[in-house]
């Protein structure tokens, strides 16, 4: 298989691969919640009965849960409650989406969603052809709607959906907008640092300002299949510049502004891009971030591999410095309001395969070297679009706001691809959510009129810990669809945001997915299901997941074990970027003839999907997957440390935080200036975000005979799971374990 193999272009991008072979923090009971007598709540069936709400063809929908894949069967014994008659109070409760949401839905039952859903696994090619016609392609792909081989037992991997169709994703995210005569609809709302500091833009100008970028973009030698990186904030130049890069065929690798000049230097070097777009410096709440010097630095780093970069196009952010204050290398650095503007606001479209690719986006491994994720042009748009119209019920008249950064793959898929190929209007936030205080993100909501909100439950957990009058304060009434994305949120933290910020009225769109996976694989449709706080809920349309043991067997009903998926689905990705046998081992090989994706994954008797977290040492800290092996290599890059290791534990706010055992060097004296050192460095290599939350120091590390690390009593110490540590019998010094259980609190 060759991605991208219909140009003749020798760009290195578009012969991408050749293929050789909780506690919880605030009860429900604080927030007005009640629990029923035993008397009222004997039965589920008689409390809905009870629901004038609730018709006797949703309860009988209700009753043919049975009919569900994957071992479902009829909900059990459980308090059901709809949305905006009670409140949710019992772990296991039922949340029903009331009638007047449901008959409004898009998708209004679970017997319309099982339908659908039966149709998009029976006939997949005819499903997702369907959708596909609904956008524009400049040529129709070939009979063969897809071809796949998921077995590495049969071959090489390899995964192509509408091979053969010509298209163009910024096409259909603009043009084909203003020519349905969306031109004048508020394409983007932009709120900035500060209080007061707004902007925005119609469809008719964002395209007039994404076809002067892509002019700039050819004008200095950029084509089809080049790559270009992107770092910079959310400011609406970062939406701009991806699209640009689509309307050219150039592939986009966007870094989130918050790596260090280590990192990005290490994107730079592996995917070689002919220019870099940034911007001076940034305001993260009162903090400026002088994000241009992390760039020289990075330069800097990648010219000395062998990666020269000859042009940085650098956005003068007035709003954070100056550009007397901004370092300038004459010759490489573009001041881009010095050029941009001069463009035509008309540029012609690359018309690119189907399968030719769209970006690159780096994600963690847990062998310490990013993985360069690629996505493809078609079969990511048909998905992406159709992920984000069922699963927030999304409505023309809705405002839509993203909380994500375009740095990650929630900021691709759902704040730039996915709403815009729906004609959406989009709210961008170059702030932090609780700056100058925790109500700013109800603030934005009354201000823009937010309709659907999408969040990480970090965020959440986060804005808990605080007065609740930072949310009531605000009228919120706007609200019609919450959403939580990055990793399971608990229940607690569920019925907060459900019962304050929702007003108990609002489903939520649980989301599972990953940025391997492109979009939604497992979430509610928020017209269709009764919801558990907690729960994913079901596969999306086209999506077949499985619980399988250790084995790769396949375990049915009620279930845990580890998450796989049978068969591809349009928005998966194609590769890893020069590194097709990483891609095969990682995601391949573990399970043959399944994607396994790497978490653990609970099944219900009921048939509700509950994700456990990660399985490999890939740390989810606030929704970003942190490599284990990365911030460990940052730790032993200090010199007076001799040796880490890493593993994740429970955090109350960030889901998952970084607990970091460090063996210094012999005689040097632990000490607090030390410890702020090692942190200090893995902030400077990799980033804040990924700085441990705790060193522990540990003369030694449990380790087996031939000198494997024993991790599994790592997290039991970290967790102070002590009476859990199990057999350490086989370890080389078993006395190890006590002195790090004496140096715990140390």
């Amino acid at each position: 298989m060759k991605i991208g193999c219909s140009s003749s272009s020798s760009s290195p991008l578009l012969a991408v691969v050749s293929c050789s072979g909780s506690s919880d923090l605030k009860t429900s009971a604080s927030l007005g919640s009640r629990i029923l007598p035993a008397s009222q709540r004997s039965s589920p069936l008689d409390k809905l009965l009870r629901c004038k709400t609730m018709s006797s063809n949703h309860l009988r929908h209700v009753e043919s849960m049975s009919l569900l894949p994957s071992g479902a069967g009829k909900i059990s014994q459980l308090n059901a409650v709809v949305l905006g008659e009670s409140i949710a109070s019992e772990e296991n409760d039922l949340v029903f989406p009331s009638k007047e949401f449901s008959s409004q839905a898009l998708v209004s039952s679970p017997q319309q969603y099982m339908e659908m859903h039966k149709r998009s696994m029976e006939d997949p090619a005819g499903f997702w052809s369907d959708i596909a016609s609904e956008f524009y392609w400049k040529q129709k792909w070939s009979d063969r709607v897809v071809s796949e081989n998921l077995d590495v037992r049969k071959g090489p991997i390899h995964i192509e959906w509408f091979k053969g169709g010509i298209t163009n994703i910024c096409y259909n995210c603009l043009d084909r907008n203003v020519e349905a005569g969306l031109g004048d609809k508020t394409a983007m709302f932009w709120e900035g640092n500060e209080r007061d500091v707004d902007a925005s833009l119609t469809y008719s100008q964002l395209l007039q300002q994404v076809c002067q970028l892509a002019n700039y973009l050819k004008d200095v030698g950029v084509k089809k299949g080049d790559a270009v990186v992107i770092y910079l904030p959310m400011l609406m130049e970062l939406p701009i510049a991806m699209l640009a890069c689509a309307r050219i065929g150039a592939v986009h690798s966007v870094v989130f502004a918050g790596f260090s000049a280590d990192s990005l230097a290490q994107r730079i070097i592996d995917c070689k891009p002919k220019l870099i777009l940034t911007c001076n410096a940034v305001k993260r709440g009162p903090k400026t971030i002088n994000l241009k010097a992390i760039v020289d630095a990075a330069l800097d780093i990648s010219s000395k591999d062998g990666v020269s970069v000859d042009v940085c196009l650098t956005y003068d952010n007035s709003s954070a410095t100056t550009r007397e204050d901004t370092k300038w290398q004459n010759g490489r650095d573009v001041w881009w309001q010095d050029v941009v503007p001069k463009y035509p606001t008309s540029c012609e479209v690359e018309w690119v395969d189907a399968e030719d690719p769209l970006f690159l986006l780096y994600t963690s491994g847990s062998t310490g070297k990013p993985k360069g994720v690629l996505h493809t042009t078609g079969g990511y748009m048909v998905y992406t679009a159709t992920t984000f119209k069922y699963a927030f019920d999304y409505k023309p008249t809705d405002v839509y706001w993203c909380t994500a950064d375009c740095g990650w793959i929630t900021g691709h898929s759902y704040v730039t691809y996915g709403p815009m190929l729906n004609g959406a209007t989009v709210v961008v936030f170059e702030g932090t959510p609780n700056y100058p205080d925790s109500g700013r993100c109800w603030e934005i909501v009354d201000k823009f009129k937010v309709s659907i909100f999408y969040t990480a439950p970090t965020l959440v957990r986060s804005l808990m810990r605080d007065d609740d009058k930072f949310v009531t304060n605000h009228s919120r009434k706007s609200l019609r669809v919450l959403g939580s994305v990055g990793e399971p949120i608990n229940p607690s933290a569920w019925r907060w945001f459900f019962n304050l910020v929702g007003d108990s009225r609002c489903p939520i769109s649980d989301t599972w997915w990953q940025t391997e996976t492109g979009g939604f694989m497992i979430t509610p449709l928020p017209g269709a299901w009764p919801q558990k706080p907690g729960s994913a809920t079901f596969p999306f349309f086209g999506v077949q997941p499985v619980v399988v043991d250790e084995k790769g067997n396949e375990i049915e009903g009620e279930c845990s074990g580890y998450l796989c998926v049978k068969g591809s689905w349009p928005g998966a990705f194609r590769t890893l970027f020069g590194d097709h046998e990483r891609y095969e081992t990682t995601y391949f090989k573990p399970f043959a003839g399944y994607y396994f994706s790497g978490d653990g994954c609970s099944r219900d008797k009921d048939g509700y999907y509950w994700l456990t977290g990660r399985v490999d040492d890939v740390i989810n800290v606030s929704g970003h997957r942190i490599g284990t092996a990365e911030v460990e290599s940052a730790l032993a890059s200090h010199p007076q440390c001799a040796e880490a290791a890493v593993v994740g534990v429970e955090h109350e706010v960030k889901g998952q935080g970084i607990y970091a055992f460090v063996t210094l060097v012999e005689g040097v004296p632990y000490s607090e200036e030390l410890r702020k050192s090692l942190v200090l460095m893995v902030r400077n290599q990799i980033g804040a975000f990924a700085a441990p939350d705790r060193i522990h120091w540990a003369p030694g590390l449990p380790k087996t005979r031939s000198g494997k690390i024993m991790r599994r009593i790592l997290r039991k110490i970290a967790s102070r799971q002590l009476e859990e540590l199990g057999d350490i019998s086989t370890l080389a010094d078993p006395s190890v374990v006590d002195q790090l259980i004496a140096l715990a609190d140390v």
